[in-house]
C-alpha cells in the first residue's frame, strides 16, 4: 500500500526529515511512505485565517488523488488505541486503496479538505508543533504495523 503525507509547511526542520526518514525506513514494503509538502498559504498580522485556510484546502485537494483514502488529522476527530489503530491499518491493508494522510495548516482543514475526508484521525487532543506531528504520526504507523506483524514492539 502506498502512503502520502500530505503536509502543509514549507520549512521542515532537519531532525523532522530524519526521524520522518528513520520511521519510513522501518515501515518497509508494506508501507511505501513519502511525504508531499503542501505551501502554507499567505498569513497576515491583524487578517483572520480564512484565505490562508481556503489556499491550503485548494491546495491539498489538488494534491489527493481520486482513489485514495483520505485521511484528515484532526484535533477533533477519532482517538484511536495502538490496538485500535492496529485493526483500522489492517482493515486498510485490505481494503487495497492507497492512503492518504493530511495534515493542515496552524488553523487546521478548510471544510473541503474535512469533507473530502473518509476520517478524521486525533492524534491526541494536545496541540503539537506541525513538524512534529509529521514524526509522532509516522511512529505511529509504524508502531501499528509491528502489532500487525506480530512484532513485540507493543506491550500491554
Amino acid at each position: 500500500m502506498r502512503v502520502r503525507v500530505l503536509a502543509v509547511g514549507s520549512r521542515v526542520p532537519g531532525w523532522v526529515r530524519a526521524g520522518v526518514e528513520e520511521y519510513a525506513a522501518r515501515l518497509g514494503p508494506t508501507l511505501r511512505l513519502s511525504v508531499v509538502d503542501v505551501a502554507p498559504g499567505t498569513r497576515r498580522p491583524g487578517l483572520p485565517p480564512g484565505r490562508a485556510i481556503a489556499e491550503e484546502g485548494r491546495r491539498i485537494l489538488a494534491a489527493l488523488r481520486p482513489a485514495e483514502y483520505a485521511v484528515a488529522l484532526d484535533e477533533r476527530g477519532h482517538a484511536f488505541t495502538t490496538l485500535e489503530l492496529a485493526g483500522w491499518l489492517a482493515r486498510r491493508l485490505q481494503s487495497g486503496e492507497d492512503l492518504a494522510l493530511c495534515i493542515g495548516g496552524p488553523d487546521g482543514h478548510a471544510p473541503e479538505v474535512l469533507a473530502r475526508c473518509a476520517l478524521r484521525w486525533s492524534l491526541s487532543p494536545l496541540t503539537f508543533p506541525h513538524a512534529l506531528v509529521r514524526v509522532l504520526l509516522v511512529e505511529q504507523l509504524y508502531r501499528a504495523q509491528s502489532v500487525l506483524a506480530g512484532h513485540p514492539y507493543h506491550r500491554e
